[in-house]
Parts: C-alpha cells; sequence; structure tokens
C-alpha cells in the first residue's frame, strides 16, 4: 500500500511537470463551459413514497469516492462536483430532502449501506448479476468499458493484453470483471498474465499510462473519454467501448428507498431535468427512458 501511494504522488508531480495536470489530479478548476446546477421543485407524489425516518430527518445521506470524473471529483476548492452528484442533489431536491455528501473509499460504501452509515451509494457503480444479489440499484445511464493509451505508442489491444501492464482503479468492474479475467485467460494458454496495478482512484491509473508505468488503462467509458478530452493529445482510446452495462445508485435491496429514489428519477426524466443534467457534462448517449431499478421498470416490481 505504502508503494502505491509513493507511486501515485510521484507520478502527479511529474504530470504536473509535464502540463498534464488537469487529467490526472485530484482536482478540476471548474465544472464544463456552459454548466448550470439544476434544482428542481419537490414533488409531492414523490414525497409520499419517502421512508418517514428519511423524511423527518430532511436530510438524505449518501458516499461517493472521488476522483472518478466525470462522475465524480474535486474542483479547486475542494468541492465534491461531477455528474452523478447532479443527478443525486436533483433527485434529493424531488423528494424535497437536503443532499449530504461524504467520501469514503470505493470498498466500503456497500457496506456502509448495511451498516445504515448512510442511504445511498453514488460513485460511478456498475449495476451487475452479483451486486444485484445484496442491493438494489436506481438506474442512471448506460456506460460501458474503454481502454486509453499513450497516443504516439504502438497499438494496444484490450483483446490481446498479456504481459503488459494495465493500470485500473481498484475493486471497479474494470479490475473484477475485465482485467482479472483476461489476466486468468492468459495463463491458461501458457502466456504470461497481465500486470495488474490497481489504484485508489481512476486519475493515478490515467497518470500511471502518461509516466510509462503502465501500457494502458481500463475505465468507464465516460472516465476514459473525460482523461484523453483533458490530456492535451497525449492520450487515446485504444479499441472500441465494450461490455456496455447499466449505471445506478446502490440503495438496500427491496426498500422503499429505491422505490422513492426511482420515482424521483422518472419525475427528472419527465421534467427533462435528467437529460438536461447530463448533457451539460457532455454525456448524450446511453441516456435511459424510463426509471428503471435492476433494469426492471418502476411500474414492475
Amino acid at each position: 500500500m505504502i508503494f502505491r501511494k509513493t507511486l501515485a504522488t510521484s507520478a502527479v508531480m511529474l504530470v504536473s511537470l509535464f502540463g498534464l495536470s488537469a487529467c490526472v489530479t485530484n482536482e478540476e478548476t471548474s465544472t464544463p463551459a456552459g454548466w448550470q446546477q439544476v434544482i428542481p421543485p419537490a414533488d409531492p407524489k414523490v414525497q409520499e413514497l419517502v421512508p418517514a425516518e428519511i423524511r423527518a430527518r430532511g436530510v438524505l445521506t449518501t458516499a461517493t469516492n472521488p476522483p472518478f470524473a466525470p462522475f465524480e471529483f474535486k474542483d479547486s476548492a475542494g468541492n465534491i462536483i461531477g455528474v452523478e452528484m447532479d443527478l443525486a442533489r436533483a433527485v434529493a431536491a424531488v423528494m424535497g430532502l437536503e443532499l449530504k455528501i461524504s467520501q469514503q473509499d470505493f470498498a466500503l460504501i456497500l457496506p456502509s449501506i448495511d451498516g445504515g452509515t448512510i442511504d445511498f451509494g453514488a460513485s460511478g457503480f456498475t449495476d451487475n448479476e452479483e451486486r444485484r444479489a445484496n442491493y438494489d440499484f436506481v438506474n442512471t445511464l448506460y456506460a460501458g468499458l474503454q481502454w486509453a493509451q499513450l497516443s504516439d505508442a504502438p497499438p494496444v489491444d484490450p483483446n490481446n493484453a498479456c504481459g503488459l501492464s494495465i493500470a485500473v482503479q481498484r475493486t471497479t468492474v474494470s479490475e473484477t470483471t475485465d482485467l482479472r479475467p483476461k489476466s486468468a485467460e492468459c495463463v491458461a494458454k501458457g502466456l504470461k498474465p497481465i500486470e495488474i496495478l490497481s489504484y485508489d482512484s481512476s486519475d493515478s491509473a490515467a497518470t500511471a499510462v502518461i509516466v510509462g508505468r503502465a501500457a494502458a488503462f481500463s475505465a468507464d467509458s465516460p472516465v476514459t473519454a473525460w482523461a484523453v478530452e483533458r490530456a492535451a493529445g497525449k492520450l487515446k482510446t485504444a479499441g472500441p467501448m465494450f461490455t456496455a452495462a447499466p449505471y445506478g445508485f446502490a440503495a438496500p435491496k427491496g426498500s422503499q428507498l429505491s422505490i422513492a429514489l426511482a420515482a424521483a428519477m422518472q419525475s427528472l426524466i419527465d421534467s427533462g431535468d435528467y437529460a438536461r443534467i447530463l448533457q451539460y457534462w457532455n454525456i448524450t448517449d446511453g441516456l435511459i427512458e424510463h426509471a428503471l431499478i435492476n433494469e426492471k421498470p418502476l411500474g414492475e416490481l
């Protein structure tokens, strides 16, 4: 752990010297050009669905793990911002609640839901069958995985990466569903495994590529696109997006809160605020048309 933290710190210093800090440091100077905060009015019908304890409290609590731009990251003032934070804040407003955001290690967010210390998680969670066994996911959009590499390096093939060093954010789907199975397949074929470099954040994974520690990094497609856009031409995508899947807010399994969150999402979809929020962050593909919990329409639950 000490080695990884030291490497990440050194890498950020090197990148800053190269003038690329906007891509890979823990801060971004601002939201995208033209961005506006969307705070819709409370919807009385949705408010009735909010669990009594939360309604009485008047505050909806969530946890996230920045930096994971554009989903969540810190601006130059230390505020946690991002498209997922904007969606969570708008959902809370529709529910008639104030949103309280806490920062946690990614691996601790789901256990915090179990322990009741937060109401739901908002940290770029992919909604998959394994996670659905224990949690509900109020879907927010569809996206996939995509790799990125140095622009002037030989092409990296995500389907033929045996023996290469690939960076990733620890415990994300990119590590558990993408890299580890591919590395195991390499070993089964008698080839060198993929050297998986796991970091605490996606920006550190991108940094590892820029400073030459890794040949590529794997991340959620919006995260990869964000990093490439801010790398001043130093990074490019490596292959197309793959493994498209839904993303969502994580909530207690079978809970009334899941229903209330989904109803609030439907209200945002109906008003146009949902599409407006994503568009401010240049996300125009993969939008959901109806509120979904674990990819099932709210009316079918």
